[in-house]
């Protein structure tokens, strides 16, 4: 069957479809094993900046967007105080949830509304809205119920597993009314949970790739985008062989999940090949089941890292008192001219120039842009010592840079948000330590978050990577440990 052309949307996603054999693992079918907190909460305006998140215009929600971070899947859909508290404490910022499919453990979804979608999408959450119907012929573990079925492996007539292939349509179509019905609109990513199976089972494997095949046939008739999770020694073995030995015999998905569980947070995996759906179509569940605490919250999770559509990426910075240059990749002493055996020594003119376009910003210096350190910078950077905590001095040490670099919002940022609150903290990372030397690109990825675990564990916090709003404190105070 000839490949159509896939939905023009492919949008980033994030955490939750599992695996099954030796080497991946189940998809977390448990419930929530425990949390600090039970009931709602009213989530709060998201604010991560340009992140390129999910969209919500009209109670509507596209998802995921495009991502490159950490997620997780977990059986049951978490309470919105839950989901609250991870967002401001975990590295996570995706959330697979299961809405559809006969064979899910977790049929009853009590926390699962439209109102959930939206206020989690709203906070920032890529949501990968997962779908466990009809499962492998070969695959022991299924059917679970009574009134689940297997895919149909016959091959029929011309040998096409058109039942298959049919089975898989019917399963898009359900997916596709229980996403509506959630408010995850056109354009959204849904996944299809097809557990690991004997890859080496001839008619299991090929009326699965029909059964996958009509699943992404019907979803992109219907304008959705179409995802796939499996075990990557079957499933997406199956899928990525069928890509390069038949590309015109199915109609392939747009993203796969692999479900690999060696530990290693990236999308990679020598049991397929590396040039199949990049960039931005993996996402990897590279950890099983296991229970992991945040903030008091605890949840049995699948852990699992996105690389999804363009990845993370943040617009350009807005121009800055009209081009002056305030990235660095360290921000040293500054002070007033002095004279020396050597003769009179001046602060570097543009770290000057900077500091007075961020004092500028701030209120604090009403004047021209010189890069010399007199009389008007000594009373502006006095006033901010003053009002900010620190003893008033004519020097402007890196503490004093991460108060005035840090300030502004409070807002979580984590591995994958992007935007002007990203290059605050990477600003003020490079102001506390001259070792970070973190590139101001407006977007957290590794050295990020290297450089903040190093300054967090320098500081007595827990090195999370996570800056919410009790580590924007610390780096107003300009705390280096």
């Amino acid at each position: 069957m000839p490949r159509q052309t896939s939905p023009r949307v492919r949008l980033a996603l994030a955490g939750a479809l599992s695996g099954a054999l030796a080497t991946t693992g189940v998809l977390a079918l448990v419930p929530l094993a425990s949390a600090a907190d039970q009931g709602s909460a009213s989530a709060p305006t998201s604010s991560t900046g340009d992140r390129r998140a999910p969209t919500v215009e009209e109670g509507q929600v596209v998802t995921p967007g495009d991502f490159t971070g950490y997620g997780f899947d977990q059986c049951l859909a978490p309470t919105q105080k839950s989901m609250n508290t991870w967002w401001r404490t975990s590295p996570f910022s995706a959330v697979g949830i299961y809405i559809s499919g006969k064979s899910r453990a977790c049929r009853d979804q009590p926390n699962l509304t439209p109102t959930w979608v939206v206020k989690q999408a709203t906070k920032g959450w890529r949501l990968l809205p997962i779908t466990l119907g009809p499962q492998a012929s070969c695959q022991p573990r299924f059917p679970r119920y009574d009134d689940d079925v297997t895919i149909d492996p016959r091959p029929g007539k011309n040998g096409q597993y058109v039942k298959a292939l049919k089975m898989g349509r019917r399963e898009a179509v359900s997916a596709v009314a229980a996403a509506k019905a959630l408010k995850i609109a056109e354009g959204s990513t849904l996944w299809y949970d097809l557990e690991g199976f004997d890859h080496n089972n001839t008619a299991c494997r090929e009326s699965a790739l029909s059964f996958l095949s009509g699943w992404t046939q019907k979803l992109h008739r219907l304008d959705y985008v179409s995802g796939v999770y499996s075990s990557v020694s079957s499933g997406i073995k199956a899928l990525d062989d069928a890509r390069v030995s038949r590309p015109d015999r199915f109609e392939l998905p747009d993203a796969i999940w692999l479900a690999r569980w060696d530990g290693v947070a990236n999308t990679s995996s020598s049991y397929i090949r590396e040039d199949g759906w990049r960039p931005g179509g993996r996402v990897k569940q590279y950890r099983g089941g296991h229970d992991e605490t945040w903030g008091g919250v605890r949840i049995n999770i699948d852990s699992n890292f996105l690389d999804l559509g363009k990845g993370s990426t943040a617009r350009p910075a807005a121009e800055m008192c009209g081009g002056t240059r305030v990235n660095y990749t360290s921000y040293e002493l500054l002070r007033p001219p002095r004279e020396t055996s050597g003769g009179t020594k001046k602060s570097d003119p543009d770290k000057v120039a900077a500091l007075q376009c961020l004092l500028k910003q701030r209120g604090y210096f009403d004047t021209d842009i010189t890069g010399t350190y007199g009389g008007r910078v000594v009373t502006a950077t006095k006033a901010w010592q003053r009002d900010h905590g620190f003893a008033e001095q004519d020097l402007w040490s890196r503490k004093h840079w991460m108060s005035l670099l840090a300030s502004g919002s409070k807002v979580t940022t984590k591995y994958g948000s992007s935007g002007d609150a990203v290059r605050r903290l990477q600003r003020a990372l490079n102001a506390a330590s001259p070792k970070a030397r973190v590139v101001v690109t407006g977007v957290y990825g590794p050295a990020v978050e290297t450089a903040v675990k190093d300054w967090q564990e320098r500081v007595g916090m827990s090195a999370s990577g996570v800056v919410n709003a009790k580590t924007w404190k610390k780096l107003q105070a300009g705390a280096r440990g």
